[in-house]
């Protein structure tokens, strides 16, 4: 790397640095006397931490390693193991700390999405491959581009004007290093370095681009990375060829490839919930994008002939457009909105209870022991008390209220002008209607199940900085709701501040 580079990212001051929390993941890593009960006590201290450490642990990728639901932090460390645990907290941090703060976050939000879909893919390559420290590996994966986001924050005008190439590959290296005088690769080693990062993650991140390998581990973060390219983008012929010679240089069969795509495509919805992102593939995107240029066409024929049929037409692709905009904010399994469609409305309405000085209620809710239907019955049985769930709860909701599903079996309910009492009456009302009724049958037996809940109320006793801060006393309370033996709805355990501070 040029001197001048590095004297410039040295001396940035938009650069980041890692907050305490990472810093003591990478303390404890390096300390043989490191055991589960000090990490414990460490990540509890980042209430947002431990709350994704939980959803992981329940999450499909280890769903196979366990039988029952893990509820608190020392069952997910003792399930992930103290090494993975920690690598799995540290990623989780620099994901949050590389955050966008400028005009590029779009290109930001692409390097995040192919680092979220690397780290996933490197994790199932692993456990195909039966390589050692797997989280480890998932962890290489997801800071292979910390490069780019260094380079963003650090010169975002610069970098912008670089030449239109491919965000990966040795076009995209040779091509920062005429301009800037170092490659991503380089640079996002450097700062893992300066960081603090072990001496293994920075080999994984210096070596990332590196297609001709004898290293199976390094072999592995590669392919993990072109993997995520491919899924995005299956007509990338360049990554696709890419992937063909690392994974015969990984004794990889097509069938394994294709199994691993599938296995990405079931997995990112998960992933997207864990790291607050949207994962999607780029045939979606294009479709919506397609149907956009259908209707400039018809406007065009409107203004001259054939006007009826040009009605009909413009009529139809309105209703596809519907109706493809519908899919891509709802969940597919469940119908109610997914999360990405959840944010914005749950700011919309935000911003409204805000303004107009109305009172905003959001419950977070998880069905209770529903691992054990899963185990029990299958997973087929699982999907449809999901979907009668989502189904009966949506009936029993206001016309104004939102349903949205947050992943696995967790959902979210914004009540719009709902005061916290009137909130927990209506919660408390589903969860006896809902635990009365059979959700399933199977061979005659019905299938029950209850609830946990957790609501947080803006606008009355209390006021929330933002709608992300009421989203987190949810699922505080609902966690309450949980250890104190499920089936019940808690309230917000505390208040941002006093309406009088507002």
């Amino acid at each position: 790397m040029h001197p001048e580079l590095v004297s410039l990212l040295s001396h940035c001051r938009t650069l980041p640095t890692l907050p305490g929390v990472a810093l003591r993941m990478i303390e404890l890593a390096e300390d043989p006397a490191t055991d589960l009960a000090v990490a414990a006590e460490a990540i509890a201290l980042d209430p947002a931490l431990s709350a994704r450490l939980l959803r992981i642990a329940n999450s499909p990728l280890y769903a196979s390693a366990h039988r029952r639901r893990v509820d608190t932090l020392s069952q997910a460390l003792a399930l992930l193991g103290l090494n993975a645990a920690l690598s799995l907290a540290l990623g989780f941090v620099v994901a949050r700390t590389l955050q966008p703060d400028h005009a590029l976050a779009g290109m930001h939000e692409r390097v995040w999405q192919r680092s979220a879909l690397a780290a996933m893919a490197a994790r199932l390559l692993a456990e195909r491959l039966q390589l050692e420290r797997p989280e480890e590996l998932m962890l290489g994966a997801l800071l292979q581009d910390i490069g780019i986001l260094a380079l963003l924050h650090a010169m975002p005008e610069r970098y912008a004007e670089l030449p239109q190439v491919p965000l990966q590959g040795r076009e995209r290296l040779e091509v920062e290093r005429d301009h800037l005088g170092g490659d991503h690769t380089e640079v996002g080693a450097w700062l893992a370095g300066r960081w603090g990062l072990s001496a293994y993650l920075q080999r994984m991140i210096r070596g990332s681009e590196t297609v001709e390998t004898g290293d199976r581990t390094l072999g592995c973060v590669v392919a993990a990375g072109l993997l995520a390219d491919v899924w995005v983008q299956s007509g990338d012929e360049h990554a696709g060829g890419q992937l063909a010679r690392v994974a015969t240089a990984l004794e990889l069969e097509p069938i394994d490839i294709e199994t691993l795509l599938e296995r990405l495509t079931a997995l990112a919805p998960e992933m997207s919930a864990l790291f607050d992102m949207r994962i999607e593939r780029e045939e979606q995107a294009r479709e919506i994008e397609q149907q956009g240029r259908e209707l400039a066409m018809i406007r065009h024929l409107l203004e001259r002939e054939d006007l009826q049929e040009a009605v009909r037409e413009a009529t139809r692709l309105k209703a596809r457009t519907r109706e493809l905009d519908d899919l891509v904010r709802r969940d597919p399994l469940t119908g109610a909105y997914n999360r990405r469609q959840l944010e914005d409305v749950l700011q919309q309405a935000f911003e409204e209870a805000e303004r107009r000085r109305e009172p905003l209620s959001i419950a977070f809710i998880d069905l209770d022991d529903f691992k054990l239907v899963n185990d029990r019955y299958g997973h087929l049985v699982g999907d449809t008390v999901l979907r009668e769930f989502s189904q009966t709860l949506t009936r029993m909701l206001r016309a104004s209220d939102l349903l949205a599903r947050y992943g696995g079996e967790e959902f979210l309910v914004v009540l719009r002008r709902c005061g916290a009492e009137r909130g927990r009456q209506i919660l408390e009302r589903i969860l006896a209607d809902i635990a009365g009724m059979p959700l399933a049958t199977v061979d005659g037996t019905p299938i029950h199940i209850t609830f946990s809940a957790g609501l947080a109320t803006h606008g009355e006793d209390a006021r929330f900085i933002d709608a992300h801060a009421m989203l987190a006393a949810a699922d505080e309370a609902l966690y309450g709701a949980k250890r104190e033996g499920r089936n019940q709805v808690a309230m917000q355990p505390r208040a941002a501040y006093p309406p009088d501070c507002a």
